[in-house]
């Protein structure tokens, strides 16, 4: 069994001894390949009891015996291996875990501050101790040993790796110390990158390390030599590449992130999660028909992956395609159980299609799914998208309704103002909050030729045209093409006005754009030129 990490045999047995131990540990493999784990398992006692000072048998029995899930045995043989003379720390973190095993949390304490007295580099040791500490609920002692161990002198490229990743998981499980926990983080990280550390394993921890902490550009400087040394590894070629990936989408460099993933797809064409974040990208840069491309290739490659038939959907729809994305939404429900999600999109899809009375049957289904299993999914958005609903059907109140609940949740939200205080400007019914509203949304968007144009309706219906007049022309100017709903109110407000032919002159351009036979009757009504 040779010398053990901490110095070897700490007793060494006599020749006899340690033949017969051998011949022991010999019998114990076998079993063990056998499958008789009873046997094995006796025949490695027999073995550490014939030689009990070979430190690297009692670390490699005892290993096994946590392996197979029995800490006693384990336990009996640590306890004799740490009274002998010139223990090791190795011991001692070992027996502390055991101790931690059995549920005896301060033995396991008292074992790991004498592996970390002993050992002040052995990583194992630290671990073990912070843990005791976070399991009994004690956070501040637990900070307190990476404090210490922080400061451990001559510690290795590993050791500093290490505790940077401890002090990163004491800031997930105590939020009040993230900050200073993300400081002492980043400040081992950058010793252990002073050490310039050779292994790829230790340079991918401390590109990770720094990945975590949110340095990206060390991150990248780490993992691009990484990536050009891969080429003989697949599997951590397309892990390199994943992460690169990332790293270059959080800092907005498109390029080069579009670069690694098509290459992931050339190694992996049935990477699933690479061809949606190329689909995202292209959806973020409006080009749609890449987008939906990639998204159909992403329910292909992994008809689980939910979030993909939404923004294929999206895509689809930005497309015109309507009834491509009843398809897509029809494939969802034969993979899905009944979702919020499936219902709304379905409701979105054919309130594109003008089918107002199919879109709130859909929205409907999806606020019962909703207030039943999650009610944070009725948001503004789906207020909105269904009061538009109720409107266009005729359930005026209904709609009302809906649009108060917007801006319960949003009360500046100038769409929501606009569209409840046009409603009631086209009724003519409330028409003072109304006016409030309208003139809330005009200037959150000065420049909006359809919250001109409400407040202009309103003023009208308010009965003061000259007032009304300024915002409607405002609007018909900064109209990005004509509208015959402008040029139509514009009508009505000269003739309020008496001024017939400008009135004439809007009509006709209303039905220039559009013909509307209520218009025509206006028109009509005009006493001849």
């Amino acid at each position: 069994s040779g010398s053990g990490a901490q110095g070897g045999w700490l007793e060494a047995g006599p020749p006899d001894a340690q033949a017969e131990s051998y011949a022991h540990y010999a019998d114990a493999v076998i079993s063990e390949m056998n499958g008789d784990l009873a046997a094995a398992m006796d025949s490695f006692a027999e073995a550490v009891a014939k030689d009990p000072g070979d430190e690297e048998l009692v670390l490699d029995v005892t290993g096994r015996f946590l392996r197979y899930q029995q800490p006693g045995r384990a336990l009996a043989i640590l306890t004799n291996a740490v009274a002998l003379p010139q223990a090791s720390g190795e011991l001692f973190a070992r027996l502390g875990f055991v101790y931690s095993q059995l549920g005896r949390p301060e033995l396991a304490i008292q074992a790991n501050q004498t592996a970390v007295r002993k050992s002040p580099t052995l990583l194992a040791a630290h671990q073990n101790l912070y843990l005791n500490y976070l399991q009994t609920k004690q956070g501040e002692r637990a900070l307190q040993v990476l404090d210490t161990a922080a400061q451990t002198p001559g510690a290795d490229a590993e050791f500093l790796l290490g505790i940077a990743e401890l002090y990163s998981n004491l800031g997930m499980v105590m939020p009040p110390q993230r900050s200073n926990a993300q400081a002492q983080a980043r400040a081992l990280l950058m010793r252990a990158a002073e050490t310039k550390p050779t292994p790829s394993a230790l340079r991918l921890k401390l590109a990770d390390g720094f990945n975590q902490v949110g340095e990206a550009a060390r991150a990248i400087e780490l993992y691009a030599p990484l990536l050009d040394e891969a080429r003989d590894n697949p599997a951590l070629r397309g892990l390199l590449r994943t992460k690169l990936a990332d790293l270059y989408l959080r800092t907005g460099d498109r390029p080069r992130a579009t670069t690694l993933l098509e290459a992931i797809l050339r190694d992996d064409p049935t990477n699933a999660q690479a061809t949606f974040i190329l689909g995202s990208m292209a959806f973020e840069e409006k080009q749609m028909e890449r987008a939906a491309d990639y998204f159909s290739r992403t329910v292909v490659l992994n008809p689980k992956f939910e979030q993909a038939y939404y923004d294929l959907v999206s895509a689809q729809l930005n497309l015109g395609r309507t009834d491509d994305a009843l398809v897509t939404l029809d494939r969802a429900r034969g993979q899905f159980e009944q979702k919020f999600a499936i219902e709304f999109f379905t409701g979105v899809v054919q309130a594109q299609r003008k089918d107002y009375a199919q879109a709130l049957k859909h929205y409907t289904t999806a606020e019962v799914i909703a207030k039943a299993t999650e009610p944070q999914r009725l948001t503004y958005g789906f207020f909105f998208q269904t009061g538009v609903a109720y409107e266009r059907t005729g359930e005026f109140d209904t709609a009302v309704k809906y649009f108060e609940k917007c801006l319960e949740l949003a009360p500046n939200s100038d769409e929501a103002q606009n569209y409840l205080g046009y409603m009631w400007a086209e009724r003519g019914i409330n028409l003072e909050r109304a006016r409030e509203l309208i003139e809330k949304a005009v200037k959150a968007e000065p420049d909006n030729e359809a919250y001109l144009d409400s407040l202009g309706w309103v003023l009208f219906k308010l009965g003061q045209p000259r007032e009304a007049l300024e915002p409607m022309l405002r609007a018909v100017q900064i109209a990005k093409t004509p509208d015959a709903t402008l040029y139509d109110h514009l009508g009505d407000i000269y003739h309020a006005l008496d001024e017939p032919e400008k009135a004439r002159e809007a009509w006709h351009k209303s039905l220039e754009v559009e013909p509307n036979e209520n218009v025509r009757r206006k028109l009509d009504a005009l006493p001849p030129q």
